[in-house]
């Protein structure tokens, strides 16, 4: 998600003529190429960089020096360096981004780990120690070749660390030089200028380390006290947060930081002690608030460093992704730090780029929508759609979005029977939920409400399955390799799909089918195809979700929870164009302390759908500790945290509606056209040119 919104920003930048670009590391396996087997979710290492990429350019000439470890030296005039430990070359390459009809291209440059010559010890070699002798050259191999690597142990857990820290160093390393060598010229060459030309954002936790890092390049490099770095630092870096799953708020132990980032840890102590000091002398009444808002979590058990307190405590503004999330950030998450910085927090609805998004992936509708504003401009200026309202119920217009959507739906079916084998009946309604498999984004929702039907199904006569709208549903994603719940959940829909698809009295108005490998090239496809879209999460923990804003750009519907940018989506299109089900974020906690207090009672369908499972009707995998999730009133793994049981009786009936809907072909081709005609808001053009104009404070530079 992180990465596909990066991407968008990106085109948006460069179609804005931004002076922006972006920093990432050049993963050489990516995350991993899924394959289902007879056992579920296989994990291979993805092979895109194998053939060579066409679109990187290597610069031998921009490297820049990451220590690792070692420790913190006093010079004679009392200045702190850091010094001894293992140091790697991060190499950059640039992969240019060209605007959309504009005569300038940005880049995004991509760091990949180096040792140099001199770390390679030839007398170790020619003495037949070969692994010995390149052990510095396979560490830096380590940390560029792959995203996320697991975090279960130790040595995962610093990995990741120096990833991340390896990211920020050679980054900010750049930066500050491509301000010196222009500072001859164009700026007089104070520090306190470098905010004025340069701008951090920080795209979650994981560069969380530019703070401590930009603070030691200042002081220790290039001379400054503490208070002129810090006030540079401030004005600099900006954080924009992603989530409010409290697992995913990363807290990093203070014994691996201290042992890899000596000096970085000093600072953060600093920045702690800072802090707090300030809040005991500015603010009496929020001192016994501290412990939670300090950026140390001092517990003798396990002192952690938390990153999203260090990001709010350092940055000078915070923004969440969506009005919902960013709601949340200043009421509960964050909701201490607003009575100090009331200004320092602020949304910024996430977007997509209508370029790769409906021009690109699309050219059927694209054509059509061309057609009837009567310009091509809306890639660009995509709040022009709502002028297709005005013939949201023009019969021609009808037949050609119908068959603009047929021809899409046609080259999905294909895509579906390449990839799995399966032939689906492009008149059925498509359903699709494509997203990573996560517990809190509820595909355990879907495959029970496709488990249901399918039971509904068996138990029809032949009369009665007539009426029915015949469905295919959909369901894609990654589940990450340690996450066991979500590779049962994968494991779940191959077998139902499995059954389902092979019983000739359901196949013709049922069919189940899990999209392997899902990835943005996948999307491209299944997107434009799609009729109605799954975003289903628990209310208040999507922080936006951008996967929604696609499919409804390419007239897809949408069944979902009031959550993440699903509530935007819903104003914009209109009420009666959303299939809304579900709790809405202020009930979660009552309900689950509800559930705990034991108040619960289960609606007999999901009883029948789980029963169904544990039946053996889908075969003789256990299924147990998956739908125990679903059970009890409290303890770790179960009490139903994300609320399945209680949401899904008012999701079978949103579902029902949609089955109604769908035998209406004339209405639902207007839902379909009023979808794509109320999604203007949701261009990251509109997103970026806030981000611009109200957190970065740049304007557009055109090439002439």
């Amino acid at each position: 998600g992180l990465g596909r919104l990066a991407a968008c920003f990106l085109d948006s930048m460069a179609t804005l003529n931004l002076p922006a670009w972006g920093y990432g590391l050049r993963y050489r396996y990516g995350l991993f190429k899924q394959r289902i087997a007879k056992e579920g979710q296989e994990e291979i290492a993805e092979d895109w960089l194998e053939k060579f990429s066409p679109w990187e350019i290597v610069r031998h000439d921009v490297v820049y020096p990451v220590r690792f470890f070692g420790h913190v030296e006093i010079l004679p005039d009392g200045r702190r360096k850091s010094a001894g430990g293992e140091v790697l070359n991060a190499l950059a390459y640039d992969v240019p981004i060209p605007g959309y009809k504009t005569k300038n291209a940005i880049s995004l440059r991509l760091w990949d780990a180096k040792a140099s010559a001199e770390d390679f010890n030839l007398f170790q070699f020619n003495d037949g120690q070969y692994e010995s002798a390149a052990q510095l050259h396979s560490r830096a191999q380590q940390i560029c070749a792959v995203l996320y690597p697991g975090d279960a142990t130790e040595e995962g857990k610093l990995l990741r660390l120096k990833q991340q820290f390896f990211l920020c160093s050679a980054s900010l390393q750049d930066i500050i030089f491509r301000f010196k060598e222009r500072k001859s010229d164009r700026v007089s060459g104070k520090w306190s200028e470098f905010p004025s030309k340069v701008a951090v954002q920080m795209n979650d936790t994981h560069p969380t380390l530019a703070i401590p890092e930009l603070m030691r390049l200042l002081m220790d490099e290039e001379g400054l006290g503490w208070d002129e770095a810090w006030d540079v630092t401030n004005k600099t870096v900006a954080y924009t947060n992603h989530t409010v799953l409290p697992e995913a708020l990363e807290k990093w132990s203070q014994s691996v930081m201290r042992k890899l980032l000596p000096r970085q840890m000093e600072i953060i102590e600093e920045i702690d002690k800072r802090f707090r000091e300030m809040v005991i002398s500015t603010r009496k009444d929020m001192e016994g608030k501290l412990d939670s808002m300090s950026v140390l979590d001092n517990s003798p058990q396990k002192p952690v460093v938390r990153m999203a307190n260090l990001c709010v405590v350092s940055a000078h503004t915070v923004n969440g992704v969506a009005e919902l999330h960013s709601n949340i950030l200043k009421e509960e998450l964050f909701a201490d730090y607003v009575s100090i910085w009331p200004k320092k927090f602020q949304n910024k609805t996430n977007g997509i780029t209508p370029r790769r998004w409906l021009r690109f992936c699309n050219p059927e509708l694209s054509e059509i929508v061309t057609k009837w504003l009567k310009t091509d401009q809306w890639t660009s200026n995509l709040d022009l759609l709502t002028g297709l309202r005005k013939f949201a119920d023009d019969e021609k217009l009808h037949a050609e979005w119908a068959a603009a959507k047929l021809a899409s739906k046609k080259r999905l079916a294909k895509h579906v029977l390449d990839a799995t084998g399966v032939t689906i009946d492009p008149t059925s309604l498509f359903d699709i939920q494509i997203k990573r498999i996560h517990e809190y984004k509820r595909q355990l929702m879907n495959i029970l409400g496709a488990v249901y039907r399918y039971k509904k199904l068996k138990e029809m006569s032949a009369e009665e399955k007539q009426k029915v709208t015949p469905r295919t549903v959909m369901v894609g994603g990654k589940a990450f390799a340690t996450y066991t719940n979500a590779k049962r959940i994968v494991k779940l829909v191959n077998d139902v799909g499995a059954v389902v698809n092979n019983d000739p009295d359901v196949n013709k108005y049922l069919k189940v089918v899990f999209i392997p490998n899902y990835n943005v090239s996948v999307a491209e496809v299944l997107i434009p195809g799609s009729e109605l879209s799954q975003h289903i999460s628990t209310a208040g923990m999507e922080a936006s979700g951008t996967s929604n804003m696609k499919f409804s750009l390419n007239g897809c519907v949408i069944i979902g929870t009031l959550d993440g940018a699903n509530v935007e989506i819903r104003e914009e299109v209109g009420e009666d164009n959303f299939f809304l089900f579900g709790a809405k974020a202020d009930q979660v906690a009552g309900l689950r302390k509800d559930r705990e207090n034991g108040l619960f009672k289960p609606d007999p369908r999901f009883e029948e759908a789980k029963q169904y499972i544990r039946s053996g009707t889908f075969g003789t995998y256990d299924y147990t500790p998956l739908l125990d999730s679903l059970e009890g009133n409290s303890g770790f793994g179960r009490g139903d945290y994300f609320l399945v049981g209680y949401d899904f009786p008012s999701y079978i009936d949103a579902q029902a509606r949609v089955d109604e809907a769908y035998k209406d072909k004339k209405r639902w081709i207007k839902m379909s056209i009023l979808n794509t005609a109320g999604s203007g808001k949701f261009s990251s053009d509109r997103t970026i040119d806030q981000y611009a104009k109200e957190i970065w404070g740049i304007t557009a530079n055109p090439v002439p």
